[in-house]
């Protein structure tokens, strides 16, 4: 157990630094802000940001038993620990959406998806996340226990965490999102042996290739991102399904602080999956590289450096 709060602490300086630079590039960058598909993508790296920033140090904090003997501030920290981490399951799945529109109904992308109704969308997740994430607040928790430690098993119910936490604001996206990624390739599929097969003229065969290669290859991405949110979830989610069902069977409390943790790691996980699978964010990070080791903190006239070998510095 002592060695949750030095591994949850590299996590959260990891999920902090790179979400900030994800956030960083999107909005320096105008060709890559005036892309729909980012504002969705910013959105999941901030709730990801605030995972590092807020979530992290509250469990810590509650792992604890802090803050004592103040029932109303206690069960506002755990419910900003699932409003963050519900952002993210929110946020997948209105990426999902919004490939799904690219992809399946192109004609339509713009009237469906433009840049205003792009913010409504993200606006109704958060505020969705908000909603489901403050559910404990209006009465479904356990009160402070005894000992006046504020522990997050004593305090928020099972039954909340697996019927409604997971079963309906976790199952049900994700099957939602598995079913659009699953018509998203399909499509894909086809358009592609379309093109093999020639049915489409020779002078746009080949525009069309490259178009359907880097849809393909950023619906692949976000099907990554998408899983490594189940692989970091669903174990967690198993334990807690499990204690519900089953309050006899013994659990190791290792196991149960190894699953919180890869729960928290997603979120350090998903700028990784940005910078190796998408062009755009793989050398917005070799031009940052080659600002810091390439020329050094300063030019030689003392100030930062905008470019180099022709690409901007962010």
């Amino acid at each position: 157990m002592g060695q949750r709060p030095s591994d949850d602490s590299l996590t959260a300086l990891l999920s902090i630094a790179g979400n900030l630079f994800i956030c960083t590039v999107i909005l320096w960058n105008r060709k890559l802000r005036s892309n729909v598909t980012n504002y969705f993508l910013i959105s999941l790296a901030v709730a990801d940001f605030l995972v590092g920033a807020v979530v992290i140090p509250c469990a810590q904090f509650t792992e604890v038993g802090y803050p004592q003997a103040r029932p109303q501030l206690c069960l506002l920290m755990l419910c900003l620990l699932l409003v963050f981490t519900q952002a993210s399951i929110f946020g997948l799945l209105a990426i999902a959406v919004e490939r799904y529109v690219s992809i399946l109904k192109p004609f339509q992308y713009q009237s469906l998806l433009s840049p205003r109704n792009s913010l409504l969308v993200i606006a109704a997740c958060w505020l969705l996340s908000i909603l489901t994430g403050l559910v404990p607040l209006m009465g479904w928790h356990h009160p402070l226990p005894p000992s006046r430690e504020c522990l997050f098993n004593s305090i928020i119910t099972n039954t909340y965490m697996v019927y409604f936490n997971f079963m309906m604001c976790m199952l049900v996206p994700l099957l939602v999102m598995l079913i659009l990624y699953g018509r998203i390739f399909l499509e894909v599929r086809r358009q592609i042996r379309k093109v093999a097969e020639g049915e489409v003229n020779i002078s746009a065969q080949r525009r069309h290739r490259i178009i359907i290669r880097k849809q393909m290859r950023t619906a692949t991405s976000l099907f990554i991102i998408l899983f490594f949110f189940i692989l970091c979830w669903l174990p967690l989610h198993v334990l807690n399904t499990i204690m519900l069902l089953c309050p006899k069977c013994c659990i190791p409390t290792q196991l149960i602080l190894a699953t919180i943790i890869l729960s928290h790691a997603n979120s350090a996980i998903n700028p990784v999956v940005y910078v190796f699978r998408m062009r755009s964010f793989r050398d917005a990070f070799e031009s940052t590289l080659l600002c810091i080791c390439g020329s050094g903190p300063l030019s030689t006239s003392g100030t930062m450096p905008t470019h180099i070998n022709g690409k901007p510095c962010y």
